[in-house]
């Protein structure tokens, strides 16, 4: 199935997707697979990216952000995007500790970081319908109604990405190998 969604780059993609890759490299210094498989859907590619620049413009913080992007991936067994956004989580940051805890599927030794983890997961497994308890005990823990909906657009956006990676089997990027995952190593 592979062979349905090449790599594309800025002179195989569709014309319509030519712009966001070029965009993504500018960006991201590199054009990474995702987005190379994602160019066979000119759409999903320019919504995905603009998905992710509005969850960095939540009130989350930077290490907030991976929390949330590498729960719903772990949760989505996307050994892409374990691999690729441990890195990115490096470069924000957050501790090796957090990361290694929260590619372990293991409760993160920072509260406030657990509590979103664990409401990140929630979401996903309820596929939205936590429960009030599960609201409550996030906002226990210094969140707010505004948080509560910022989890659900980190959701959406990363759920495109893992799905994408899943029928399409993107391979993990050179720069990213260092920090590789697979979740059948991690079956609980």
């Amino acid at each position: 199935m592979q062979s349905l969604f090449p790599y594309h780059d800025t002179t195989s993609a569709p014309q319509d997707a030519v712009a966001a890759l070029t965009d993504a490299e500018r960006q991201f210094g590199m054009l990474p697979n995702l987005m190379r498989k994602m160019a066979s859907a000119p759409a999903l590619l320019k919504g995905y990216l603009a998905l992710g620049e509005l969850f960095e413009q939540t009130s989350f913080s930077p290490a907030e952000q991976q929390v949330v992007l590498l729960s719903v991936s772990r949760e989505n067994r996307c050994d892409y995007c374990m691999g690729a956004h441990s890195v990115l989580a490096d470069m924000a940051d957050v501790p090796k500790q957090v990361t290694d805890a929260l590619r372990a599927g293991q409760p993160l030794p920072d509260p406030r970081l657990e509590a979103l983890r664990r409401f990140t997961t929630a979401v996903v497994e309820a596929r939205g319908w936590v429960d009030e308890a599960e609201v409550a005990a996030f906002q226990e823990a210094g969140y707010d109604a505004q948080q509560v909906l910022e989890v659900v657009l980190g959701v959406g956006m990363k759920t495109l990405s893992n799905y994408t990676n899943h029928i399409a089997g993107t391979e993990l990027d050179a720069a990213f190998q260092h920090r590789a995952w697979r979740a059948s190593e991690t079956d609980d």
